[in-house]
């Protein structure tokens, strides 16, 4: 049996294991397709949180410590997809320490957002009944109470560095700067009027001139915020000054998530989807993640089919794929959700 071995996270990925100390630059930085590397990767959303990943493994760190200080800087660099205010999931296939997969071990944890306590079923309806898309997409009633920080923290548990030691390289990139490229800068430039409309006090992304490649995007509060956090655990964003900051801006609109909502946050930890395909044993993510039973209704619906032979780009490629993804996201949409909650024939969809 081959085993396919790997560290996925909601926004980063991840296969490491390596043993040296480099400082993630703010300028210069590039992103490459294509390399080979003889010990360990760091792969995620931007360089500069992959650097950040990379200097772990440099320092002895292991794997999950690559990931905890790549989050931590995609907090920094990528807020839009990795951010202290969201939530995600992490799948480990963990080695022991000659490398054997006998006592290995699975992990797959839950720590994606939750709805406040406040919530209910009919919170997103207006006067008539119908959805109203802008209470539910955007705004403070459209925020879960995020999960990050306690996901970093019960990753903690497989990690050998020290948190300070893992957070260091966010800080310095939320206090100093970095360099923002071209696309960067029209995101910032794009979502201005977003920005102010959405926010009680001007943001670090908000200024009087618009942004170009090169600027220096620097986020005083948030390196602020890194620092509670890494002097005072998971209380330093769950409880104390940050915790009060979130719930004052709740209160400042139609927002409801309580001081009690974020104390009483918790990941979990669940059973990974698993099965094989061609000899090769895959792992994935349970709900209410739907990306590991889609992986494995998509790659057993291609089981039958000849893919090695089947070249990119061509008819016969294109239309098995799209009929295979089309079939599977229809099932989504319909039966998929989150298990505490809903029941998902999650035997019947895999069948």
């Amino acid at each position: 049996m081959k085993t396919v071995a790997a560290i996925l996270l909601f926004i980063p990925v991840f296969i490491a294991a390596c043993s040296t100390t480099s400082h993630a630059p703010a300028t210069g930085y590039t992103s490459v397709k294509n390399i080979t590397v003889d010990n360990a990767a760091v792969v995620s959303a931007h360089p500069l949180a992959s650097e950040a990943g990379l200097e772990m493994l440099k320092a002895g760190g292991n794997a999950i410590d690559a990931v905890i200080a790549t989050q931590f800087a995609l907090a920094v660099v990528y807020p839009g997809a990795g951010n202290l205010g969201g939530g995600g999931f992490m799948v480990a296939h963990l080695l022991n320490r000659y490398g054997l997969t006998d006592s290995s071990q699975e992990v797959t944890i839950d720590y994606r957002e939750k709805a406040p306590s406040a919530a209910h079923k009919d919170m997103y309806l207006d006067s008539f009944g119908n959805a109203d898309l802008s209470l539910s997409q955007n705004g403070r009633l459209a925020s879960g109470v995020p999960g990050t920080v306690a996901g970093i923290f019960a990753e903690m548990e497989y990690a050998t560095l020290p948190l300070r030691q893992l957070i260091a390289p966010a800080i310095r990139l939320a206090e100093n700067g970095f360099a923002i490229t071209a696309a960067e800068a029209g995101g910032l430039n794009h979502y201005k009027s977003d920005f102010i409309k959405y926010s009680s006090a001007t943001p670090a992304f908000v200024r009087n001139a618009v942004w170009k490649a090169g600027d220096t995007l620097v986020q005083k509060e948030l390196a602020a915020t890194l620092g509670r956090i890494r002097d005072n655990g998971r209380d330093g964003f769950y409880k104390g000054e940050t915790a009060n900051l979130i719930v004052a801006e709740m209160q400042k609109g139609n927002g409801i998530i309580s001081m009690a909502d974020l104390d009483n946050y918790q990941p979990k930890i669940r059973k990974p989807v698993r099965f094989n395909y061609k000899g090769y044993d895959v792992i994935g993510m349970d709900m209410p993640s739907s990306g590991g039973l889609l992986l494995k209704q998509m790659m057993k619906m291609i089981e039958p089919f000849a893919v090695d032979n089947m070249l990119p780009g061509t008819a016969l490629t294109i239309q098995l794929m799209t009929e295979v993804e089309r079939r599977a996201f229809a099932d989504r949409a319909e039966y998929m959700g989150d298990a505490d909650f809903v029941k998902v024939p999650v035997a019947a969809l895999s069948d």
